[in-house]
């Protein structure tokens, strides 16, 4: 039984059982272990972090037995030996067998790109069943990691996520009752990566592809979002996730100009365009 850290977060020890290729630049990975039987969320986006062997390591190294103070000790590691930490949201998980699945995004990995892959889009890129991982994630279902939380009175939900975001959309969008009014915009890399959405909620989903222009600037969707007429609503939640720039402009759209109380905006930079997850860390 691996280290738990401080409830309701604790360390489970998994390993990849089947990979899914959704896309160009998509990826699910299905992952299993007997601790899984402890791993608990009630969550839409539930954020978890992933700890993933080293380049060279057959698995993730995290001094998980200094209870509290993994996270010193884990950072004084060598960085050739040091696991690579990345934060994503869970997909799916799913009950006998226990599994789950994370969407991993494979930014420099998929054909034509012209960036250099990260640690984590390579291991996912070539990540096989057995391969060994360390997740930090929820031991009590309702937890601080999970972020969409609509008011029991909303009427209209808008919801706005690149190609990090669309698995918590997908199980969000699969999570909203029948009939509920929403408009949502994704944005991914390549037309291949459009997923079809289940939902039963009233969903318009429009999607837009930047083929190969990356993520700088504005929010490919800003413009359509500002021309589109929403339903009437007294009540309208938003939720936004993804590069940190676009997040901020849309936030402001939604709060400024839409004149939608700050309080009913979620909002969540998953990653900053230039910068890797440990520059971004050590900036916050």
């Amino acid at each position: 039984m691996t280290t738990a850290v401080a409830a309701p977060f604790r360390f489970f020890a998994l390993h990849v059982v089947r990979t899914r290729q959704l896309g160009p630049s998509l990826v699910r990975v299905t992952f299993s272990g007997e601790e899984l039987r402890e791993f608990c969320s009630n969550g839409c986006d539930q954020s978890l972090s992933l700890f993933i062997p080293a380049e060279g390591q057959t698995e993730p190294r995290v001094p998980i037995e200094l209870g509290d103070g993994w996270w010193q000790g884990w950072r004084e590691l060598p960085d050739d030996v040091r696991a690579v930490m990345r934060s994503y949201t869970l997909r799916a998980l799913r009950r006998d067998p226990d599994e789950i699945d994370i969407d991993f995004v494979l930014h420099g990995v998929e054909p034509g790109a012209d960036t250099q892959a990260g640690p984590a889009s390579r291991w996912a890129a070539a990540a096989t069943a057995g391969d060994r991982v360390l997740l930090l994630g929820p031991a009590i279902a309702d937890n601080r990691a999970i972020r969409f939380r609509p008011a029991e009175d909303t009427d209209l939900t808008l919801i706005w996520g690149d190609e990090t975001a669309v698995p918590a959309v997908s199980a969000i969008l699969e999570s909203l009752p029948a009939g509920t009014p929403a408009r949502v915009w994704l944005e991914v890399q390549h037309a291949a990566d459009i997923q079809d959405l289940v939902t039963e909620a009233d969903a318009e989903i429009t999607w837009f592809v930047r083929d190969h222009e990356g993520a700088e600037g504005s929010p490919m969707a800003l413009g359509a979002i500002r021309d589109t007429q929403l339903p009437d609503s007294t009540k309208p939640y938003v939720w936004i996730a993804g590069e940190s720039s676009c997040v901020k402009q849309l936030r402001r759209h939604f709060v400024g100009e839409r004149g939608i109380d700050r309080r009913s905006v979620t909002f969540v930079g998953y990653w900053r365009q230039g910068m890797t997850e440990e520059q971004l860390r050590a900036a916050e």
